[in-house]
C-alpha cells in the first residue's frame, strides 16, 4: 500500500470533458505506484485547470514559449525542509483543456485518454524524469505506455483509431 495522496484539484475555466477529482486521484496515484514511489508521511499534488490565455502566459513566463501548451510541471518542496508530519509537496502540474481537447481531437483519442496520458506525463515530470534525451525519453514513454495499459489505453504514442 502505497503512502496517500492528497490532491488540490483547481478549475480556473469552463469546458466539456473536464476531468473530476477522482480521475485526476485515479491518475496520479497509478503513476505514482507504478515507480515505486513511496514516503510514510504521504504527498499531495496540486493540479490547476486553465484557459488558454492563462496557459500562454505560464508557458512564457517559464519556459519562454508564447503559446499555450497541455501540460506544464512545476516541482514541489525539498522533502527535507518539511516537517517530518507533513506531506511531500510533490508540485502542481497546470493543465489547458482547450488545448488537451484540440490534440485529443486532432490526434483521434479519446479525451479521457488523453487526460490520463498528460495527468501520468506530467506526474512523471514532477518524479524528476524527463524527455530531453532520446534515451530518457524512451524510458518516460515506456513508464507512461505501461501505465496506461493497465486500464486499456493503448499506446499514447501511436496512432488511434476512436472505438
Amino acid at each position: 500500500m502505497s503512502a496517500p495522496l492528497q490532491v488540490h484539484l483547481q478549475v480556473a475555466c469552463g469546458g466539456d470533458d473536464l476531468p473530476d477529482e477522482a480521475f485526476v486521484q485515479r491518475w496520479l496515484q497509478a503513476a505514482l505506484e507504478h515507480v515505486g514511489y513511496a514516503d510514510e508521511r504521504g504527498c499531495e499534488i496540486a493540479v490547476r485547470l486553465v484557459d488558454a490565455d492563462e496557459g500562454r502566459d505560464l508557458n512564457n513566463r517559464y519556459r519562454q514559449r508564447d503559446y499555450a501548451t497541455n501540460v506544464l510541471s512545476f516541482a514541489g518542496s525539498e522533502e527535507e525542509l518539511l516537517p517530518e508530519d507533513e506531506p511531500v509537496a510533490l508540485g502542481d502540474l497546470v493543465l489547458c483543456p482547450p488545448v488537451v481537447l484540440r490534440e485529443a481531437a486532432e490526434q483521434n483519442k479519446r479525451p479521457a485518454d488523453h487526460w490520463a496520458h498528460l495527468l501520468v506525463h506530467g506526474t512523471l515530470h514532477l518524479l524528476g524524469y524527463d524527455h530531453e534525451a532520446a534515451d530518457d525519453a524512451a524510458a518516460m514513454e515506456k513508464i507512461e505506455i505501461g501505465i496506461l495499459a493497465t486500464a486499456g489505453i493503448r499506446d499514447p504514442y501511436q496512432e488511434q483509431v476512436r472505438g
